[in-house]
C-alpha cells in the first residue's frame, strides 16, 4: 500500500480485496486470517471519519498497513458483526492488528502511541525500521 500526502493531507490507500482462500466459512475466522497475513491491518468502513484517522496515523509513521474496507466487501457485514462481538463493542471499526495480533479500536491504538508502545509492536511486527 502506498500513503500520499497532498496539500489537502489526503492519501491514496488502495483497497485490499478479499483472498480467494478466504471467501468460504466464518467470518471470524476470515479476519484471523487476513489480520495474519500482513505486518499492520486495518478493518475499516470507506466513509468513517475514525477509520480516516487511524490510516493517516500509520501512514504519518511511515508504516503501510492493508486495509479492508468493509463497506466494499460482499461479506462485510458479516465480519463487521464479527469484529464487534470481538471487541464487545457496538462499534466495529476501525480494528487495528499489528503482527497478526488484535491492538483494538481507536481508543486503544491511540492509548498505545500516546504511552510509547506502538513503535516497538510496529517494529517487532516488521511494520516500521526505525
Amino acid at each position: 500500500m502506498h500513503c500520499q500526502t497532498g496539500s489537502w493531507g489526503s492519501y491514496n490507500l488502495p483497497t485490499t480485496r478479499s483472498s480467494s482462500h478466504v471467501v468460504n466459512g466464518d467470518p471470524l475466522e476470515r479476519i484471523e486470517r487476513l489480520a495474519s497475513e500482513n505486518a499492520v491491518v486495518i478493518f475499516s468502513i470507506s466513509s468513517c471519519c475514525m477509520c480516516h484517522a487511524i490510516k493517516r496515523l500509520f501512514c504519518g509513521m511511515g508504516v503501510n498497513p492493508t486495509v479492508y474496507e468493509l463497506d466494499e466487501d460482499p461479506r462485510g457485514k458479516d465480519m463487521e458483526k464479527a469484529l464487534m462481538r470481538l471487541l464487545g463493542s457496538s462499534t466495529a471499526v476501525p480494528v487495528v492488528f499489528i503482527g497478526g495480533k488484535l491492538v483494538g479500536a481507536m481508543d486503544r491504538v491511540m492509548a498505545s502511541h500516546i504511552n510509547g508502545t506502538l513503535v516497538p509492536l510496529l517494529k517487532q511486527a516488521g511494520a516500521l525500521w526505525l
